[in-house]
């Protein structure tokens, strides 16, 4: 992986100290979150099988059309991923903030999933 910047070596420092202990199965799969600068990406992760279960990004036409800020497009997505999760028969995840502070956008999505049916 080539590492840019100060900042993005950080992260991906904080990035495999979380991975070292968090992993997903299928009962209780990883919910992987990145971030970049305009959208918000997350994932339930298999680890064992390696498979992702159930995807969702603000990239969705739903949430494209809604013309709301980037903290409320997390906040949207985070429904959305708890709504496909509970579909697929996922009630419970690990959280993986992906290197990421768990603050703004990242714990708007992990609020909104907690509030529409997710257990952490």
């Amino acid at each position: 992986m080539a590492i840019k910047s100060n900042k993005e070596y950080r992260r991906f420092r904080i990035k495999q100290r979380i991975r070292k202990i968090v992993e997903g199965t299928v009962e209780r799969p990883r919910m992987s979150v990145f971030r970049s600068n305009t959208n918000i990406y997350v994932q339930l992760i298999d680890d064992v099988n390696g498979k992702t279960l159930v995807a969702a990004s603000s990239l969705d036409p739903e949430i494209v059309a809604a013309k709301v800020d980037k903290k409320e497009k997390a906040k949207m997505v985070g429904k959305v991923i708890a709504q496909k999760a509970i579909e697929a028969g996922v009630n419970a995840v690990v959280f993986d903030r992906g290197g990421y502070l768990y603050h703004g956008r990242v714990k708007s999505l992990a609020d909104s999933a907690r509030e529409a049916g997710l257990k952490f």
